[in-house]
């Protein structure tokens, strides 16, 4: 526990109100029992609980040292994605399994307590905004620990929601507009890529946990902007931004014969290209694929890769919108079309 309750994040003082904070439940995130109350699990249980990492796309972080008065913002848009993704883990991905009358079932389940940890920068000093965020092992009021298969198989999903939310309140919340490119890349427009190979995130030796105090990261900071070296922006795309990118939609599907609907979650969160909220989103694959509405777990209700993709429909109507209550228009168009052509015979 003292890896997280001894850093106090100083990297970022002044622009959160101290790294711990709870998603779920109180007490003083630096103290350790206060914590540690959060792992419940069993006795039988090997596994006292969970640390889920949501990193920044490295763009954004890069945004914290470049622009320190957007910071606060920035790491407000990076709290409530946490929160968001969070959500949707405890929805669709936090489940027991039920053995009972010889046929296994997948059992909803609820975290008592959520408590997270908000870090600005890795080992080697460079921007790097992620969460520490903390789970039990065992749900509220189940006598048995959760189902880790289903943890780790929503957990890509989770990330592309974090990542889509992020994308939606960074424009929202700062004078930044961030993008996804086809190739999975996040972008920030206005700011040149050199700073990406500026701070590259990637080295050799993992190195050593430090504490860094504000000033010093600062003038570090400082230091490595005098390395560096233009390289060019990235132009975004020109395509409508209220609209999925069906081409990164049907990219983000190809391999699989049998679709589930945490696939297709994360690849609407992946083809929404300036982002969208993680609720929107999830509304929006409910009332395209009202079949898969109430899948959970890692047995998964799945259909074809043809009716996943909506090759015709898209071709007939359009691409789709990211709005769910657009979705209703967007269904008409086909309608009034053959309309249309019944009456001009």
């Amino acid at each position: 526990m003292s890896y997280f309750t001894d850093d106090h994040a100083l990297e970022l003082e002044g622009m959160i109100d101290g790294p711990g904070w709870w998603i779920r439940g109180d007490g003083d995130t630096r103290r350790e029992r206060d914590v540690a109350e959060v792992l419940v699990h069993t006795n039988r249980a090997s596994v006292l609980g969970y640390d889920l990492i949501f990193a920044a796309p490295r763009a954004v972080s890069i945004l914290v040292a470049l622009d320190p008065p957007s910071a606060s913002a920035l790491l407000e848009a990076h709290r409530s994605s946490v929160a968001s993704s969070m959500d949707y883990l405890e929805q669709r991905a936090l489940v027991v399994r039920d053995r009972r009358a010889g046929a296994d079932r997948d059992e909803p389940g609820r975290w008592e307590s959520v408590v997270s940890f908000t870090h600005g920068v890795n080992r080697h000093g460079e921007p790097h905004v992620h969460d520490h965020v903390l789970v039990g092992a065992r749900p509220e009021h189940a006598t048995t620990v959760l189902d880790a298969r289903s943890l780790y198989v929503h957990a890509r999903t989770a990330d592309a929601l974090y990542r889509s939310s992020l994308r939606q309140l960074v424009a929202q919340k700062t004078p930044w507009v961030t993008w996804r490119s086809f190739h999975g890349v996040e972008h920030v427009i206005g700011v040149d890529e050199g700073y990406r190979a500026l701070w590259g995130g990637h080295f050799d030796d993992r190195g050593e946990k430090r504490h860094w105090q504000r000033e010093e990261i600062v003038a570090r900071w400082r230091d490595d902007v005098g390395r560096f070296e233009v390289t060019g922006e990235v132009p975004p795309p020109t395509r409508d931004r209220a609209c999925v990118d069906e081409h990164a939609f049907g990219s983000a599907l190809e391999g699989s014969r049998e679709i589930t609907r945490r696939q297709l979650v994360g690849a609407w969160a992946e083809a929404a290209t300036y982002g969208e909220g993680a609720r929107e989103i999830t509304r929006s694959i409910d009332t395209l694929y009202p079949a898969l509405r109430d899948s959970r777990g890692v047995r998964e209700a799945s259909i074809g890769l043809r009716e996943a993709r909506m090759i015709r429909l898209v071709r007939e109507r359009g691409p789709r919108p990211l709005a769910s209550e657009d979705l209703g228009r967007w269904a008409q168009r086909s309608r009034e079309r053959s309309v249309g052509y019944e009456r001009s015979r």
